[in-house]
């Protein structure tokens, strides 16, 4: 580990849990617990996981000018979602992009009564705060705040987390509600990571390990590490950021449409205004020239990220792995990656060159394992 890793809030109770520790982002994070990584997989996917995400960036933007609604349309200058049609108590995903249409990060937008609240990734926050601030100092505050994050995941998240707050229950997928946890301000929403429902959850630093504690002390959830979290959200067809998705690609091929709505589309009443909305809404009206597909290998060996992806046995490079590991779920190996669109329709046969030999993989449609949110 190096001298130099940065420690969580959680860092200590990670360590008495027995965990493997390992560095993430700068971050001293732990990889798995004793009983393993499938065993914490499966888990979550039965009942409830706890995982540590105090790595992530949180940051607050706040309009000058006192009206939220400012810091809203700030805000869609940079991101080609519908931050002005955010409602209070509910959040969204985006994406910041760079002047090619690039995803620069991938992160959620939550309204949070006078101001916004941004969630983005670990090795990305200082670059984003950096960001924001060169584009939006003029109209908005941006503080970058000091606060853990906790996840807690499965299908037993909204019983165990009602044990403190039983307003939870009330709570569907992207609700975000200011809550009292163990006599502690926390922002709750219902979201995550593992394509399970369940909540993330934002506290003040010195509040972070007894609210940890006090969820372990139910049976039913148990503390999970990175390396599931990993496996789950690759069961679930979720983008990891600097994998799947990085500044080379744009939300069109990446599958990402979806989170661009039709009022950021031509013919939208606030149609473009993002970085790269040129070559973004010229390539949601042409379709993508690659496209993200997820891959089931036909043998037993996993097929890992970097991966060269082949059409046939003996022909030239068509494309490549992202992300590809074991999914405990399916008891097989899974993986995703890009290929020309004429390729990508399910069902389709591509080789993986592993150790100098071509394996084949089918193309399968993603998730590989359906979504358990709550959405009613």
């Amino acid at each position: 580990m190096p001298s130099d890793a940065l420690h969580t809030p959680l860092h200590a109770l990670h360590l008495c849990l027995g965990a493997s520790m390992l560095p993430f982002a700068g971050y001293a994070m732990p990889v798995q617990y004793p009983v393993g990584l499938l065993k914490e997989h499966l888990h979550t996917r039965a009942q409830a996981g706890l995982f540590d995400v105090s790595h992530m960036g949180q940051i607050r933007l706040t309009a000058r000018s006192g009206d939220r609604a400012d810091a809203a349309r700030a805000l869609e200058t940079l991101l080609p979602i519908d931050v002005l049609g955010l409602a209070p108590g509910r959040q969204r995903y985006g994406m910041l992009l760079n002047a090619s249409g690039g995803i620069l990060d991938d992160l959620m937008v939550a309204q949070c009564g006078d101001s916004l609240i941004l969630v983005v990734n670990a090795a990305n926050k200082a670059a984003d705060a950096a960001y924001l601030r060169a584009h939006l100092t003029e109209t908005c505050e941006i503080a970058v705040l000091p606060r853990a994050l906790l996840a807690l995941q499965g299908p037993g998240a909204e019983a165990a987390l009602a044990r403190l707050a039983p307003e939870v229950v009330a709570m569907r997928f992207m609700d975000v509600r200011v809550l009292d946890l163990l006599g502690a301000s926390a922002l709750v929403t219902r979201s995550g990571y593992t394509g399970e429902d369940g909540f993330e959850i934002s506290v003040p630093e010195d509040r972070a390990e007894a609210l940890a504690e006090a969820l372990l002390t139910d049976d039913t959830v148990w503390p999970i590490g990175l390396g599931a979290r990993d496996s789950l959200r690759l069961e679930a067809g979720l983008c990891l950021h600097g994998a799947d998705i990085d500044a080379t690609t744009d939300p069109v091929e990446a599958g990402l449409t979806w989170a661009i709505p039709a009022i950021r589309r031509r013919g939208g009443a606030r149609a473009g205004g993002f970085p790269g909305a040129g070559h973004i809404l010229d390539a949601i009206a042409t379709g993508p020239s690659r496209k993200r597909v997820g891959l089931r290998p036909e043998s037993a060996a996993p097929v890992r990220g970097g991966a060269t992806l082949f059409a046939d046995a003996t022909g030239e490079p068509i494309g490549h792995v992202t992300s590809g590991g074991f999914g405990p779920s399916l008891q097989a190996p899974i993986a995703m990656g890009y290929l020309p669109v004429a390729l990508a329709k399910a069902g389709t046969r591509v080789f993986a060159e592993v150790r100098g030999k071509r394996l084949p993989l089918v193309v399968s449609a993603l998730p590989f394992v359906p979504a358990g949110f709550k959405r009613a």
